[in-house]
């Protein structure tokens, strides 16, 4: 049995965090960063049959185009997702009354609708990214045993093309859900790795009044390839759902609007339309 500080219940039995029992998520399940954007997206649904709020995870679960789908806001960075990967596990995969796992295991499908900035000038604002693979430069993932769902040949050749500073912590590499990536893939999307920051200024390269330990890391990130596979966008979740989905058994697919362009130094001239059409575009696919 888990004890009862290990997972944690709110005294209505909802997972402690996401305040959420079981029979409120559907199979498929979008992830957002900011609490605002889960509106943005079931705006769109047919109906809305539950909602909730506590801290920045909001969810709502409803109906689009006749499938049930859940939007959920993780917040920022790999953290919150250990967060919000355990806990939804909890409530498909434990017995919450019993505190046992169960059984008989069920597999979720978890798609991130985010926003990001490319590292490659041919990747230009507004287009849409698709993470083929999730590159963790934080250390989050490292807590748990990851040895067998990493890729180490992509990890060394991160490793070695970019003389990357072991005292941060070794990287790692994740590959997406084949069958999700099937299902959403098209010629409107780039592939490539998505880099996983572990914070937005210094992590990710941005200089304001500290100096960071390596101020030649993005030019090293935005040359960087393997196998043909560059790099294409740097962000602060994917790497992490990746990993926690793989080692917990669901389908994880993180895609991305592209609203900067770090390597042409420009911004989109209009983000929230980028933002609502890779919405339209994943709802339909999910929808299918």
């Amino acid at each position: 049995m888990i004890q009862s500080s290990e997972l944690i219940l709110n005294p209505d039995g909802s997972v402690y965090h996401l305040n959420l029992k079981p029979e409120h998520i559907a199979h498929d399940i979008i992830f957002v960063g900011d609490q605002n954007r889960v509106e943005k997206i079931t705006q769109f649904f047919d109906s809305i049959e539950f909602s909730t709020q506590k801290r920045e995870f909001k969810t709502q679960t409803g109906y689009f185009k006749g499938k049930r789908m859940t939007v959920m806001s993780t917040g920022i960075g790999p953290d919150n997702i250990d967060i919000v990967m355990n806990e939804l596990d909890a409530l498909v995969n434990i017995d919450l009354a019993t505190r046992k796992p169960k059984e008989k295991l069920t597999s979720l499908n978890i798609v991130r609708i985010g926003t990001s900035g490319s590292l490659q000038a041919d990747i230009p604002c507004d287009s849409m990214v698709m993470s083929k693979y999730g590159l963790g430069l934080d250390n989050m993932l490292r807590s748990y045993l990851i040895d067998d769902i990493s890729e180490k040949d992509m990890e060394d050749a991160f490793i070695t093309q970019t003389n990357w500073d072991m005292r941060k912590g070794r990287p790692y590499v994740i590959k997406c859900s084949e069958a999700l990536e099937k299902r959403i893939e098209s010629d409107q999307i780039f592939k490539g790795f998505t880099g996983t920051a572990g914070g937005f200024y210094g992590p990710q390269g941005r200089v304001l009044r500290l100096e960071i330990q390596d101020p030649e890391l993005n030019a090293k990130m935005d040359s960087f390839e393997y196998q043909g596979i560059k790099m294409t966008n740097l962000e602060m979740e994917t790497g992490a759902i990746y990993g926690l989905g793989k080692l917990l058994g669901h389908e994880c697919l993180s895609l991305n609007a592209i609203i900067a362009n770090r390597a042409t130094g420009t911004f989109s001239e209009d983000p929230y339309k980028a933002v609502d059409a890779l919405i339209a575009y994943a709802l339909d696919k999910l929808a299918e």
